[in-house]
Formats: structure tokens, C-alpha cells, sequence
């Protein structure tokens, strides 16, 4: 009760009370970062993008297998891609490409765990229908745990949303695990929950089976101020009153408890008064220019707050782009790839790669774009559900997108056999 009436004090929703407590484990790790890299963006691409409709095509390949997508030349000779990524294209100077990266599932829930943990094995008693407390731990978990904290903000952060299946169940791999439930990395829930409709709104949303349910979904972040008529007295006064409460608590329930408090509640405290906290949210306001460059809508959004949260210094910010299954093309897969997700994917990471790289951050935040699996190497189709084929999921092979901190840009690591099915070196 204390804690939940310190959150309405100061102002905040109750709906961002759970996600402000990743806040309690700040400053606790002090693991030194690994090369150059002193930030990572992970980009996941819930659902699977097909490796042979995007960044390792396969033109030579039967009709079955190759698509309705050709490939085109990049910047740097020898290394093509899908002909609706030509924003990408041109800039394939400052990225490289994994084409061989190989687990065992084709299940949704374990592939997620897998690659959001990076842990292959299942863990004891994994569950696919829920996150269990025996998960491995997210990247972005451990991360916040391990590394440290370089501004007011927790060091690793999850937007714009938990990654839900349309029928409600949450997808494990996202959180804690066994690291325990207070460790669970910030989650900015700026994109609220839809179980019908995908990818890229309002620009580009869709219904893999056009079942017809209206999406009027507003990407808003949360809004980190001080509410009206609250001038420097009053604040100071309530912060006063906390530091009391504070210390009532102290004597109640001993010094483990009050100190996770007071750490919370400082957090609380400097993200209202940080102006560049408040920035860095604030993406729907950005400029006309700048938001038309990365797409006004939630991919261009995310990844424009991605890149102001790593100029405040958070360590980790795990982007997903679309909602659970955005990817996850069994059906109508090349009308809804050419006209929903790959033209607000390029848009915006070819945005973000240009800011990063003008203002010389590039060079220390590492960027990694993967999705659970990749796609069957054949087209299928499933008429009882779909008008158009599509393909299947396939943990067998898929192409990892990397790029920035200490990358060697224009690069291909690894490659597929001849049809996009499994690694043919470098696995």
C-alpha cells in the first residue's frame, strides 16, 4: 500500500507502477561492456521473418521455393536482398548479415524463449502457455541486472509492449525467470494489446485472416511529468512526506525491503524531474521531418524512442516490432511482407542507422534484428484459413541482421544451402 500510494503521489498511473519497479535493481551489476559496443538495440520480429523473402534470396531456387520477390543489388557488390528493402540497400556499407544462425524448435513459445533468452535448451518445467519462475532469464533481464545504470532510467528496456498471442497467454523468454520477478527488465507499454490486428499501425496494420475487427489502437508512452499545478514546493513537500513514510516502513519491515523502496522511489523521482527522459518518450511529438523518416507509425515510433533512449544512456533496448505473430506468415504472405511490414522496417531502420551514424553512435551500440525462427524453405498453403500461401516456421536456419558497435559493415557471415533450409556452413 505504501508503495502503490508513493506512485499516485507523486503523480504517475497505476498502470506504470509493475514496470517502474525494474528500478529497484539499478546500480547493483558491474560488468564492464565486451569490445566497443557500450549499448545494444535488439530488434525481434515476433512471428519469424522468411529468410528467403528478405535477406537471403534464393532466385535460383524452384518456383516453390524462391517466391514472388526478387533480389536486388546492395551498396556493397556480391550482396543482395529483397527488392522491398532498396532503402537498406543503399546502406549495406554500415550493416552485415548472419545467414546461418540454427536452433531446433518450430514451436512459437520455445523459439521466442530461445532467442530472447539465448539459451537453446528448454528450461525445467518450461511451460509455452505461461511464463514459468524456472525460465532462463531475457537478455534483457540480465542485462539490467549486470551492467550499469548510466543515467536515470533502468539500464535495459522493453518496448513498445509485452509480447502477447492474440488468445491472451503471455509468451515466456520476455522476463526474469530465475533471476526472480523484481529483475524483469522496464517494460514501455506504448503499444497497447490487440488480438486481431498487426504490424505497423495505423499506417500499416493488418489481419492475417481478415476476420474484420476494427484497430483504433493509439501508440502513446507513458507520460513521465509532474500533473498539473504541481510546482517545486508541493513536490518537495510530498517528497518530504515519502521520506517519512520511508522511514516508517524501515522500522516495520528492516533494511533489505526499504532500501529496494527508496531506490524505487528516487527512480520515480528523476524521471519526472530528467527533461531527456521525458524527450526520448516523447516520440509522437518529434518534428514533422524526423518522424516522417522513420515512419509515423508504431515501428517508426519504437525505433526513433530506441535511439533517443540509447543518447540518454541506456545500456539495452529490446525493440519488438509488431505485436505477437506480426511475422508469422502461413498465409497471404507476399501481398501483406511488400505492403505491410517490410516497407515500415526499412523506412526505420534505415533511419535509425543514419542517426547513429551521423552523430557517431554507431560505432558503440551494437544493433541485432532476428525474429524465434525463420520460414520453411516451401511455400504452403492453408485454404481453410488463408485466400494466398505463405510459409511455416522453421528454427532450422534464419538471417541474423547486425550492425554498429565494432561490425565489419558489408559483410556476410555464414550461408544456407540452396534452398533456404539449412546452414551450409558456419552454423
Amino acid at each position: 500500500m505504501v508503495q502503490a500510494g508513493a506512485v499516485g503521489l507523486l503523480g504517475l498511473g497505476m498502470n506504470h507502477l509493475q514496470a517502474l519497479r525494474a528500478e529497484t535493481t539499478a546500480g547493483q551489476g558491474t560488468a564492464a561492456p565486451l569490445g566497443k559496443a557500450k549499448t545494444c538495440i535488439y530488434i525481434f520480429l515476433s512471428g519469424g521473418l522468411a529468410q528467403q523473402d528478405s535477406f537471403d534470396m534464393k532466385p535460383s531456387a524452384p518456383d516453390n521455393v524462391r517466391g514472388e520477390f526478387k533480389p536486388i543489388a546492395t551498396k556493397t557488390p556480391g550482396i543482395q536482398i529483397c527488392e522491398h528493402l532498396p532503402m537498406l540497400a543503399e546502406r549495406s556499407h554500415l550493416w552485415a548479415l548472419c545467414r546461418s544462425l540454427t536452433h531446433p524448435s518450430n514451436d512459437h513459445s520455445l523459439g521466442h524463449h530461445i532467442m530472447l533468452t539465448g539459451r537453446t535448451p528448454a528450461p525445467p518445467g518450461f511451460n509455452g502457455g505461461a511464463p514459468q519462475p524456472t525460465d532462463w532469464p531475457s537478455i534483457a533481464s540480465v542485462a539490467g541486472d549486470a551492467t550499469r545504470v548510466r543515467n536515470n532510467i533502468p539500464p535495459a528496456v522493453v518496448l513498445p509492449d509485452r509480447l502477447v498471442h492474440y488468445s491472451g497467454r503471455v509468451l515466456p523468454g520476455q522476463f526474469a525467470g530465475l533471476m526472480g520477478s523484481h529483475r524483469n527488465p522496464w517494460f514501455i507499454e506504448a503499444s497497447p494489446f490487440h488480438n486481431t490486428s498487426y504490424g505497423a499501425f495505423p499506417q500499416y496494420h493488418f489481419d492475417h485472416q481478415e476476420r474484420g475487427k476494427e484497430d483504433k489502437r493509439v501508440f502513446q508512452a507513458p507520460n513521465i511529468s509532474l500533473p498539473q499545478g504541481m510546482d517545486t514546493g508541493r513536490f518537495s513537500g510530498r517528497t518530504g512526506l515519502l521520506s517519512n513514510l520511508a522511514h516508517q516502513r524501515q522500522e516495520l519491515d528492516g533494511f533489505a525491503q526499504t532500501e529496494n523502496f527508496d531506490r524505487f522511489r528516487q527512480g520515480v523521482i528523476s524521471l519526472l524531474t530528467d527533461a531527456k527522459v521525458q524527450h526520448a518518450f516523447d516520440v509522437t511529438r518529434a518534428d514533422e521531418k524526423t518522424q516522417e523518416r522513420y515512419g509515423k507509425n508504431s515501428f517508426g515510433w519504437s525505433l526513433l524512442m530506441a535511439r533517443r533512449l540509447v543518447e540518454t544512456g541506456v545500456n539495452l533496448v529490446q525493440v519488438n516490432l509488431g505485436n505477437n505473430e506480426s511475422w508469422d506468415t502461413h498465409g497471404e504472405a507476399f501481398p501483406h511482407l511488400k505492403e505491410k511490414l517490410l516497407p515500415p522496417t526499412d523506412r526505420a531502420l534505415s533511419a535509425l542507422l543514419d542517426d547513429l551514424h551521423e552523430s557517431g553512435l554507431l560505432d558503440s551500440t551494437l544493433i541485432v534484428m532476428a525474429g524465434e525462427f525463420g520460414r520453411t524453405p516451401r511455400i504452403t498453403h492453408l485454404p481453410q484459413h488463408y485466400k494466398l500461401p505463405g510459409r511455416d516456421h522453421w528454427g532450422a536456419v534464419q538471417t541474423v541482421f547486425f550492425a554498429g558497435g565494432g561490425v565489419k559493415g558489408g559483410n556476410v557471415v555464414g550461408s544456407s544451402d540452396k534452398i533456404g533450409g539449412y546452414p551450409a556452413n558456419l552454423p
